[in-house]
Order: C-alpha cells, then sequence, then structure tokens
C-alpha cells in the first residue's frame, strides 16, 4: 500500500476541524504538535511582541485518498475560513505500525 503524509498547519483550535475533515473522508488519524507562526505581522501586547499560535497536523493517509481528504481540509480549515490553513503531502516511503490500515 502506497502511502502520503498530509501537513497541514492551521491556527490554534482548528486542528479537530482538520481530523474531523480527513476522517470523513477515510483517514483513521493524525498526530497534533503545537507550533508558533514566524509571519511579520506579530502582534503586541504591553509592548510584548506575541507570535501567533499555530497546530500542526501530521496524517499518513493511503495515496488514492489524498486528494479527497486534502480538498474536505482546505474546505473546513483552509486559508478563506478562520482557521487559514493550509496543506500540503509529500510520498512516504515506507511505514510500520498502521496494522489497521492494512488490507
Amino acid at each position: 500500500m502506497e502511502n502520503d503524509l498530509i501537513i497541514t498547519i492551521v491556527n490554534r483550535g482548528f486542528e479537530d476541524l482538520v481530523m474531523e475533515a480527513a476522517k470523513s473522508k477515510g483517514a483513521f488519524g493524525g498526530t497534533i504538535l503545537n507550533a508558533r507562526g514566524t509571519a511579520n505581522d506579530t502582534e503586541r501586547f504591553f509592548n510584548i511582541s506575541i507570535q501567533p499560535e499555530k497546530e500542526i497536523v501530521l496524517i499518513v493517509v493511503e495515496r488514492e485518498k489524498r486528494h479527497e481528504i486534502m480538498q474536505e481540509i482546505c474546505v473546513r480549515a483552509g486559508l478563506c475560513t478562520p482557521g487559514q490553513g493550509i496543506a500540503f503531502s509529500v510520498p512516504v516511503d515506507e511505514t510500520i505500525g498502521f496494522a489497521n490500515q492494512q488490507k
């Protein structure tokens, strides 16, 4: 089975939307990492720079489901939504430990 890794970066608090979208199109689960953006448009509070808080969602999916899952993520949490998410994918050469996904 060929797999891809979908990497989605969204504003903090919108990671559940990404997972719900992915699961609705056949993904089994994912991993969520806390992150901090480095964009130039940082906010200032009491003269302290506050970087935008982000979440990175990593989801390994079967290659044939990748496009449909990414489309659903875009609809629910894409750049034109409050989640302001971006998603991209990379091929995965080998996986181990995904017993529930094997055919």
